[in-house]
């Protein structure tokens, strides 16, 4: 009897501690670059999101630590790199238990008495069904239903804390193609000079911009939702992307368009109006978590806490990219504020290294081939369809388009940043040297697999398994309603 009563008082004490903490919510977009009014995009309307920045902390350089999204989403559920787990090649075919003792962080709330759940965002529309179903997407094997405890935060017990998580589906793709454009914004698109200059890349970048719009709607609803609730005022609202925009330089590639990222956070504590421009990684919001949650940070974390405490000091951080679907590879990247430095283990593949995921998806891919048999791309564009590539790259973050790695005066540089990513491919134990674990299937099944879906798509789509690029850009310029005249000149 006198155990029992104990139990109880200590499992009362725990209660009402736990009572007493935070709520926390992620909002999470997929494939998204920080590409928000708030950030100086003047092309988009993002009413919502500009707002959540004008209330709380915008982050200006954040990134997250690979360019897809199962293996970033597998470091920031957990605080550490997916190198350092073994959870590098992104969706992983048959996925392993997490090996100790690393924990996901949804696990260790729900311990410590968080009610933790994980939904779509309201109004979640994907090729005309309503979405329920939130992702997840970890490298490692896990049931959904036993992580969270449902998809409705509001389902809580009186008084208990709650960690939302809110997975936003757009902008990713497909994106939704418009009806019809608005010629104003249309032309106001700000094309970066990576990119040629075409009506179907404006096109594209358009219907990117309108389902970036899409997830600001989203956002709004989510925040409405807990206004409602009176509980917004007490809760730390975090707002970011896996990775960033699914473009030809973007997703899948270690450059600053696949890995910089919004982040957007709100709450008790955090100052409204506030800029912070120190480096930030997605695997700092875990234990920034935790802090705030008044629990411990394993010592396996690799991720610091930005909240709760002294911002930590950093000079650079460390991201990588592996196996993304068929496309086997290994990179490495080191960043500092105002630079990149990137090591290609492979530099004999291509900066295109094929994907055929990307092959179906970006219409990007076939028309810089064509544009470049043409010769109408500048040099800057066609030096990303060379058969090969320069092992090292470095790059001026205000740019990150002209590779320095080879000019006399950035040898300095190169070295030092070079040291910088062997110790921390050393210390952090980085697997990516290993290739894929051992439980994968082999790589020529998986490249087998997935040619045969790639052929699949576009016998839906033309009638043959194996189009041209000139056939390709046909298509995508009638899916995006380009009259003959619009087309390549």
């Amino acid at each position: 009897m006198k155990f029992v009563l104990t139990s109880l008082f200590y499992l009362t004490l725990h209660t009402a501690a736990v009572a007493a903490g935070p709520n926390f919510v992620w909002i999470i977009a997929d494939d998204m670059s920080p590409d928000t009014g708030a950030y100086g995009l003047k092309d988009v309307s993002t009413p919502h999101l500009d707002r959540l920045a004008a209330e709380g902390r915008r982050y200006a350089r954040a990134y997250s630590t690979a360019p897809v999204c199962s293996a970033s989403r597998s470091a920031f559920i957990l605080g550490c790199y997916q190198t350092t787990t073994g959870l590098h090649p992104h969706d992983t075919e048959n996925p392993q238990p997490l090996p100790a003792p690393y924990q996901h962080l949804p696990g260790m709330l729900r311990e410590a008495g968080w009610f933790v759940t994980n939904a779509a965002a309201p109004g979640t529309v994907r090729n005309g069904r309503t979405v329920t179903k939130a992702k997840t997407h970890y490298n490692f094997e896990h049931d959904p239903a036993k992580m969270y405890d449902g998809s409705d935060w509001r389902k809580r017990a009186p008084g208990q804390p709650f960690f939302a998580q809110f997975q936003i589906t757009e902008p990713h793709r497909p994106f939704p193609i418009p009806e019809q454009y608005d010629e104003a914004k249309l032309k106001a698109i700000q094309i970066p000079p990576n990119y040629p200059e075409h009506p179907l890349v404006r096109r594209d970048w358009y219907a990117y911009q309108r389902s970036v719009e899409m997830v600001d709607q989203r956002v709004g609803l989510i925040l409405d939702q807990l206004r409602a609730e009176g509980v917004l005022e007490d809760t730390v609202v975090m707002f970011f992307a896996d990775h960033g925009r699914p473009m030809p330089w973007g997703k899948q590639w270690l450059n600053a368009e696949g890995l910089q990222v919004p982040l957007i956070l709100r709450g008790p504590g955090v100052t409204a109006g506030a800029v912070e421009e120190r480096l930030v990684s997605l695997i700092d919001l875990a234990p920034s978590m935790l802090r705030l949650a008044g629990l411990p940070i394993p010592p396996w974390m690799e991720g610091k806490a930005i909240l709760g405490g002294e911002f930590p000091q950093r000079s650079m951080l460390f991201a990588a990219r592996d196996r993304c679907g068929d496309a086997m590879d290994r990179i490495r990247a080191v960043i500092e504020a105002d630079a990149i430095f990137v090591r290609n283990f492979h530099p004999e593949l291509p900066h295109l290294n094929w994907s055929g995921y990307k092959e179906y998806s970006y219409p990007g891919m076939p028309l810089l081939r064509v544009l470049n048999q043409e010769g109408k791309l500048n040099e800057l564009q066609a030096a990303w369809l060379t058969p090969q590539r320069e092992a090292l790259e470095l790059y001026d973050l205000k740019t990150d388009l002209h590779n320095m790695a080879k000019e006399p005066q950035a040898a300095a540089k190169v070295k030092e940043l070079n040291a910088a990513m062997d110790a921390w491919i050393q210390s952090s134990h980085d697997q990516g040297a290993q290739g894929d674990p051992q439980t994968e299937p082999p790589l020529d099944q998986i490249q087998k697999d997935k040619r045969l879906e790639y052929e699949r798509v576009w016998k839906t789509r033309l009638k043959k398994g194996q189009p041209s690029d000139a056939e390709r850009v046909a298509w995508w310029e009638k899916s995006y309603g380009l009259s003959s005249d619009q087309r390549i000149p």
